[in-house]
């Protein structure tokens, strides 16, 4: 395979209403089938909407669910990224993005960073998962998935382009936020996003994919914006913002080993390295080892001299009265 065609299904989910998702994506992999697709790529939790809160234990699927084996048999020479809610077996909820190939599901990942802050409050419903792996695919090439916050986290892309992939692919629900003239696109969240996606390609020499979703959830809107980069960080098309579609783009997979060879960043790092020093800061971190970048007269387990100044709790003085 000389170029890659991918398809963005750039949509609006319908909140908690499983077969009319379904049916969409039926739809849109029909859809992307004519236009000479090679992979299709839904956003994060496109089956169901992303502001679930309590419905998500009503459209959580097993992954033997006979629902996601139809849209896996809607994938006969063709690869199909998709994102739903997965009820594990033993009752625990996960954001999971599969990779459907020729009829059978190649690969599952499971959302491994709940974002708690601003407006997110994913952990309070959702368990977080705890493998990151690289897949073969029919594509030719090795495939990474992430979900949405796993990208603003150094980590994932690094070790999935470690473990073999080739092209990274990210299923998001980011809404927007920062409206501003003085972001290079009017908008915080796509400027912050188009930053990382370059970063990500460039650093890795891999191609990135970026799938977000459009709509609105319980007033939340989501911008949209999807990608597709090259693996120099080179931009090769980007969706509109705010706009629902399927958006086709065409992808050089020659441009990946071309890369790779003039700008050998993978093969020169050092993993070896990471794994040491990780060991190190968890054991330090952990209160198990002297920790060796601490102040010399820091005392045991903390990061401060005696020295330095120590609040006291706020609402107590001295004494223990109140």
């Amino acid at each position: 395979m000389q170029t890659l065609t991918v398809a963005l299904a750039q949509i609006a989910p319908r909140l908690g209403m499983f077969d009319a998702n379904l049916a969409r994506h039926h739809e849109l992999i029909e859809e992307a089938r004519v236009r000479g697709a090679d992979l299709v790529v839904f956003p994060e939790l496109g089956l169901t909407g992303y502001l679930l809160q309590d419905l998500a234990a009503e459209v959580a699927i097993r992954l033997d669910d006979p629902r996601l084996a139809g849209l896996a048999a809607a994938t006969e020479d063709l690869s199909v990224v998709v994102s739903f809610v997965e009820e594990s077996a033993d009752h625990r909820l996960f954001i999971a993005a599969a990779l459907l190939e020729d009829g059978r599901i190649r690969h599952v990942h499971r959302k491994l960073f709940l974002p708690t802050y601003g407006l997110f409050d994913e952990r309070r419903f959702f368990a977080a998962g705890d493998l990151l792996r690289a897949t073969p695919s029919r594509l030719g090439a090795g495939v990474g998935i992430a979900i949405c916050e796993d990208f603003w986290h150094l980590t994932v892309p690094q070790l999935l382009a470690l473990d073999g992939a080739q092209i990274l692919i990210n299923v998001s629900s980011s809404p927007g936020r920062d409206l501003a003239a003085t972001n290079e696109v009017g908008l915080g969240t796509a400027t912050s996003w188009r930053t990382l996606m370059r970063t990500y390609a460039q650093l890795t020499t891999s191609i990135v994919i970026f799938c977000n979703r459009v709509g609105v959830d319980e007033s939340i809107s989501f911008w949209g914006g999807s990608e597709v980069i090259a693996p120099s960080g080179r931009p090769l098309f980007g969706a509109p913002l705010f706009e629902e579609g399927l958006f086709t783009v065409e992808v050089p997979l020659a441009d990946l080993r071309r890369e790779r060879l003039s700008l050998p960043l993978l093969r020169d790092e050092r993993p070896e390295l990471q794994v040491r020093e990780l060991t190190r800061i968890v054991a330090e971190r952990a209160g198990l080892a002297q920790d060796s970048t601490a102040d010399d007269l820091a005392e045991t387990g903390l990061d401060v001299a005696l020295g330095d100044a120590v609040r006291e709790p706020i609402g107590f003085r001295r004494g223990g009265g109140k």
